[in-house]
């Protein structure tokens, strides 16, 4: 006998209508919806680095986009929406006006509070997304950057100097732009 599907609590349609009249912005699970903390200034100026060194660099057909654009996901059964620090989407098909679905790199900036959430959850999801060619960890209290590529079955390279290369994108970002203005 198969297992009945509970209707989640909250629909897809439910939770996007919802997003756009809220003060907070909340990340979607299976019908369940999680409030966003606020992040630190070097959480901010880290992704804010990234993204800027990104978008100056990335051919018009590509996007970069932060924080307020979120990334659905369907796995298992199950939609997703999470609100990554930074995207970048060069898919021309995937321009959904409040979410992106195909996504080749996603960027996480982790704090105490998030990087369980980052480092396992949200990096499980993500994976499941065929498009997706590489997932970023980038510590915001010291000087260290994770990529995982699918090209390597998502195991990790860790950066602690010099220039970390983003072939999903087919550019290098050094660490000293990715920290700049945060004394690290």
């Amino acid at each position: 006998m198969q297992p009945k599907r509970v209707e989640p609590v909250l629909s897809v349609d439910e939770y996007l209508e919802g997003e756009l009249a809220s003060d907070v912005r909340h990340e979607y699970v299976d019908g369940e919806v999680y409030a966003m903390v606020g992040a630190s200034d070097r959480h901010g100026l880290i992704a804010l680095n990234l993204a800027g060194a990104l978008s100056q660099r990335l051919p018009d057909r590509c996007q970069v986009l932060m924080a307020d654009m979120k990334v659905r996901a369907q796995a298992a059964e199950r939609d997703i929406f999470y609100y990554p620090d930074v995207l970048v989407s060069c898919d021309p098909g995937d321009r959904e006006r409040y979410y992106r679905e195909r996504p080749c790199l996603v960027v996480e900036v982790l704090s105490p509070h998030t990087e369980r959430l980052d480092r396992f959850e949200k990096s499980l999801f993500y994976r499941q997304l065929d498009s997706l060619a590489e997932y970023v960890l980038v510590a915001q209290d010291y000087r260290q950057v994770e990529v995982f590529r699918r090209a390597e079955q998502w195991q990790a390279t860790r950066y602690t100097e010099g220039t970390v290369p983003l072939g999903s994108v087919d550019l290098s970002v050094t660490l000293d732009e990715i920290y700049r203005r945060t004394d690290r």
